[in-house]
């Protein structure tokens, strides 16, 4: 969230000064710049598919307590 304002009020303020009041570190911003994901976005993302395609094999019904359990195992 904050790295998107950053990346949307570039041409309006500098990017270090707007990294140092969102508490964002510049090096963050320039790695999102190339696409570049963090471990927990990795992961995240990871999740997120296997939780899509759980709900696609269920016939698009699913509870929340059986993909918990899936993806435990």
């Amino acid at each position: 969230m904050k790295i998107a304002f950053v990346r949307a009020h570039c041409a309006e303020f500098g990017i270090r000064a707007m990294c140092r009041v969102l508490r964002v570190h510049f090096s963050g911003f320039y790695a999102s710049l190339k696409g570049l994901l963090s471990c927990r976005a990795q992961e995240y993302v990871r999740q997120s598919e296997l939780f899509r395609q759980a709900w696609a094999e269920s016939g698009k019904v699913y509870g929340y307590r059986k993909p918990t359990n899936d993806l435990r195992d």
